[in-house]
């Protein structure tokens, strides 16, 4: 069957770009080509070098076919200028030469022809061909061979600056293992980890990578988890808590209870959004490739009027010397400098992103990210890490740890959150007491004896209930309090919040460094809300919100023209990441509906990665625009003088190959800069 294209519902192709050229060229990763029973043949749109040839090959087999061509252009010009030789003249001067373009000139020709037979004539392959070709009709044939073979160098370069920028994100796609040993009956066997099922048991060995999202069966796992976080620091799971397809088992032999589809994991996820990500091109890109579509066959018509043209104004008009003019100008026209080091830039982009654990989901959302004016941020599990913590305690007449050991043994008969907050602060304190007569008094908190001493544990209603009298103070704490009382008699109490996360005061920071403002949404009190802004700075913050009053919040940012990235982690939060400019969920712990509508994925639930995602948006718009103005600028300095007869083929060479190879060399930057 036939090469299949797939379109959008105007027609719109969507695959073939020079993108998904390039990506065929260097790994066949990102394809959105489908093919039935044959291989792939990418020939269409904006006709960039898409030849498999050069798959698998090493760094010393691409350069080859130049090394051969300089060689002999070395030797030929060293024949012409320094040691002449009789024999070296006529055909056998033009056979050498011709012999030496070969290696250069047969792909470019080749790709020309498979160009124009497509319907894509003015490709620059074609005004390759057409300079250099020329210029042997003219008899400049070392300068023929050196544009072709400059130009070659030029595309193995590009073709080896893709590879770097796409490094990272193809750590990635290696990540996760297709088979997995599974424990059955007490014996283990390796299955293809696409047929294991939900439920079954996985066994890792030290070294070994997880295929699929599970549940923690042994005591602990120290777990590498950099394949989905961007961070090298281990990571210790305990029983039952849950981990995900990519980490690496460090330490000894671990079991996993399968609870997810192998389809359905967390870095299957990611793979699918990485994937995708080069199809959502930055406008910036968009228009490049169109401007390209339209500038080169202006170029191929100005070249054809250079040579024609001045024979009706100019007396002594010599058709070659004006020929050569408008082969120069050809040369320079080339837009590889633009249509290879922009994409390249965004390529890099999301890279580095991927590097430091984040996910961007199109380069057009690094554009975006680099003009946010306004962060809006969700509280529980954005800035605070969403799990009860015992953050303070007070006795009265009463030691600390027997305040701590009574109540946390009483609260072993409650399945509420503060409850379990205490119990993991007490240490198994509880262990050495007796706990009766436990009651729950709804509403209130908990009443029982522990060690034969009458205990109540709840909120200052409780106390109130009992006639007990406690510290007024209380009353104006915005946090969770659990007040207690011994043998009728006011104990002490313990505060407990939700955690502040540690970088999110140095993300506030960091954010207001480069002004861009914070708003802090939350379904909590006002009072919780406002404790919690004020310990991050943070310049504006509402409270007791539903989802819906969410949206509302962001639809009043939004109607003052401001670019909004809002981050969230909560299935309620899809609603208010779809409607910002830039949606941001947490990866880690963010539900799945989240991650899904989001257009930027922050995979350790970092906020100090908000900063750094705008960071790497800034610094890549910032790397296409001088890659942008560099292309721009000596093109049009050398075409003037190409036109007028004051520039050679060699500075064509530098206008064309040498301003690409500087724009990629700047593109690749990216990928060295510490974020």
């Amino acid at each position: 069957m036939k090469h299949q294209h797939k379109y959008d519902a105007n027609g719109k192709q969507l695959c073939c770009t020079l993108e998904e050229k390039i990506n065929h060229k260097t790994d066949k990763q990102t394809g959105c080509c489908t093919t039935h029973n044959e291989p792939e043949n990418h020939s269409d749109d904006d006709g960039h070098d898409h030849d498999h040839s050069t798959e698998g090959k090493s760094t010393f087999q691409l350069f080859l076919p130049a090394i051969i061509s300089f060689a002999l252009l070395l030797i030929a010009i060293g024949f012409d200028n320094y040691f002449p030789q009789s024999w070296f003249t006529g055909w056998v001067r033009i056979a050498w030469y011709g012999v030496a373009y070969v290696p250069v000139g047969f792909p470019v020709i080749k790709e020309a022809f498979e160009s124009i037979r497509n319907g894509e004539i003015f490709s620059e392959f074609l005004l390759m061909v057409i300079a250099t070709i020329g210029a042997f009709a003219i008899g400049e044939y070392p300068e023929g061979v050196a544009v072709m073979l400059f130009y070659a160098v030029g595309e193995v370069f590009q073709t080896l600056a893709v590879q770097r920028a796409k490094s990272n994100i193809k750590l990635l796609l290696d990540q996760r293992p297709d088979t997995a040993t599974v424990i059955k009956d007490g014996n283990t066997i390796d299955k293809k980890a696409s047929e294991i099922t939900i439920g079954e048991i996985i066994q890792l060995k030290p070294g070994e990578k997880l295929a699929l999202d599970g549940k923690l069966l042994s005591d602990n796992a120290s777990l590498n988890t950099s394949a989905l976080t961007g961070e090298s620091k281990p990571d210790t799971k305990q029983k039952g808590e849950t981990v995900l397809a990519g980490m690496i088992n460090l330490n000894t032999v671990v079991q996993v209870e399968v609870t997810t589809a192998y389809s359905d994991s967390k870095l299957s996820k990611i793979l699918e959004m990485v994937q995708d990500a080069t199809a959502k091109k930055a406008p910036t890109e968009l228009f490049i490739r169109k401007f390209a579509k339209i500038y080169t066959p202006i170029v191929v018509f100005l070249a054809i009027a250079i040579c024609v043209l001045p024979m009706l104004f100019v007396d002594n008009y010599v058709f070659r010397e004006w020929l050569y003019r408008a082969l120069v100008f050809l040369v320079i026209s080339c837009p590889c400098a633009l249509v290879i080091s922009i994409p390249l830039g965004y390529f890099g982009g999301i890279g580095s992103a991927s590097k430091n654990g984040i996910l961007f989901k199109g380069s057009t959302f690094l554009d975006i990210m680099a003009s946010i004016q306004v962060v809006v941020m969700d509280k529980t599990g954005t800035l605070t890490k969403g799990v009860f913590k015992v953050q303070k305690v007070v006795a009265v007449d009463i030691p600390e740890a027997d305040l701590v050991k009574y109540t946390s043994a009483l609260e072993t008969k409650s399945t509420h959150p503060v409850g379990t907050a205490i119990i993991e602060y007490a240490k198994g304190a509880e262990k050495s007491v007796v706990v009766t007569d436990v009651e729950e008094i709804a509403g209130h908190g908990l009443k029982g004896r522990v060690d034969g001493n009458e205990i109540l544990a709840g909120n200052v209603k409780l106390m109130k209930k009992f006639n007990i009298s406690y510290d007024a103070e209380i009353d104006n704490t915005p946090f969770t309090i659990i007040v207690i009382a011994i043998n009728q008699k006011y104990a002490g109490y313990f505060l407990i919040a939700d955690e502040i996360k540690e970088d999110a005061k140095q993300a506030i920071q960091s954010l207001h460094k480069i002004n861009v403002k914070t708003v802090m949404l939350s379904g909590d009190k006002q009072a919780v809300v406002d404790a919690v802004a004020k310990e991050l700075n943070i310049d504006q913050a509402y409270g007791d919100l539903l989802p819906e009053n969410k949206v509302e919040k962001v639809e009043e940012l939004k109607s003052q023209n401001l670019k909004i990235a809002f981050v969230g982690d909560g299935v309620n939060d899809a609603p208010v990441v779809a409607l910002a400019d830039a949606g941001i969920a947490m990866g880690g712990l963010g539900s799945d509906a989240t991650i899904e509508t989001a257009d930027i994925v922050i995979q350790n639930d970092q906020p100090y990665k908000i900063f750094t995602a705008i960071n790497i948006g800034k610094k890549t718009k910032q790397i296409v625009y001088q890659n942008i103005g560099l292309a721009f600028a000596v093109k049009a300095i050398v075409l003037v003088l190409g036109a007028g007869g004051l520039a050679t083929m060699w500075e064509a060479v530098f206008a064309d190959v040498g301003v690409a190879l500087l724009a990629i060399l700047n593109a690749v930057r990216i990928q060295r800069m510490k974020f």
